[in-house]
């Protein structure tokens, strides 16, 4: 899916280690997220990749100076047809392996524009943004204050947290 993505949106892919160009929006927590941050270098802790755990193997590509983005996912009808692109496999699995590097990527994957629900800006954000939250008090980075009646408090103190208080 990365290298398609660099394809579409004409970037190299996997980006360069001092690039921040190409953002990935994962929607899954599984092994296909670790797949999307080898193959386009994409990383968390680098801040070009977001994981919204939708339980999808479907991700968005973002590229953030052009803003531009794409949604990429597997065709829905794809494990019927994969085999056919592996008749000599030993055994399903193998059928699987073999098939998925063989099959073209308009047979595999869907590719289509989309629009981002909230701005890039607001994705990237201000790394040297921070605040205080005004219930917890606990420091919050990058914009992710949330502003509730002129306050501005945490993700969790906002009731928008996966904690319960």
């Amino acid at each position: 899916m990365a290298l398609l993505a660099g394809d579409v949106l004409g970037l190299d892919v996997p980006q360069p280690d001092h690039a921040k160009r190409l953002l990935a929006l994962v929607e899954t927590d599984g092994c296909f997220t670790d797949g999307v941050a080898v193959a386009a270098h994409c990383h968390v802790g680098r801040r070009t990749m977001r994981v919204y755990d939708q339980g999808k193997v479907a991700a968005t590509f973002v590229d953030v100076e052009a803003e531009r983005a794409i949604r990429i996912r597997p065709q829905l009808d794809l494990r019927d047809r994969v085999q056919a692109y592996a008749p000599d496999a030993p055994d399903r699995w193998q059928g699987y392996v073999l098939g998925y590097q063989r099959m073209p990527d308009d047979r595999l994957l869907d590719v289509e524009s989309v629009r981002l629900a909230q701005p890039i800006a607001r994705l990237v954000s201000t790394e040297s943004a921070r605040a205080a939250c005004d219930a917890c008090g606990e420091e919050i980075f990058n914009e992710r204050e949330q502003n509730v009646d002129g306050r501005p408090l945490c993700i969790a103190c906002a009731g928008g947290g996966y904690l319960c208080r």
